[in-house]
């Protein structure tokens, strides 16, 4: 199946729509990160990697700023339902998971679905790029605590937060 990322239109209209810094903590690079962590995640498992890239996308796509914004996972989740059938196709199941991943992706949740605990541990494994070490109490899922997956995704986060302090990205 062909990424959403890969979506011309789709990533233009998020960002024509995006409010904060486009290549800030919460922007692409981190929703990049995301996926690739739950695909990493979701590797020999039953769980619905269509649902983890629109959760990539859409769960941080409404946030109003880079700190405390409560209710961006729903307002995220809001402008997926909106441009379903638009810039891509789910079923009622799929989108169900994804407004239940993305609701509750910042408080905390750790019981559900398996493909929302990928992605809400995809997610958290990418806590370094604002300084904070995912701890594995706070991940959900085996794979995830498994420290050659921690460290993998903690070089990622690093690496781009590197880049980021030294002002290697466009204000754009």
């Amino acid at each position: 199946m062909r990424s959403l990322f890969s979506d011309h239109a789709l990533i233009d209209a998020l960002q024509r729509q995006f409010a904060i810094h486009w290549h800030g903590h919460h922007g692409i690079a981190h929703w990049s990160r995301v996926r690739l962590n739950g695909k990493e995640l979701a590797v020999g498992t039953d769980a619905d990697m269509h649902v983890i890239e629109l959760f990539a996308l859409f769960h941080d796509s409404r946030r109003l700023n880079e700190g405390i914004d409560d209710g961006h996972g729903s307002r995220g989740f809001e402008l997926a339902k909106q441009w379903q059938g638009k810039y891509f196709q789910a079923t009622k199941t799929q989108m169900g998971l994804l407004e239940f991943a993305c609701k509750h992706h910042s408080d905390g949740v750790m019981d559900g679905p398996l493909t929302a605990q990928i992605c809400w541990d995809a997610d958290r494994l990418d806590l370094l790029r604002v300084g904070t070490m995912p701890l594995a109490k706070y991940l959900c899922t085996a794979q995830a605590k498994d420290p050659q997956q921690r460290e993998r995704s903690n070089k990622r986060a690093k690496a781009w937060s590197e880049h980021f302090a030294a002002g290697r990205f466009f204000n754009a």
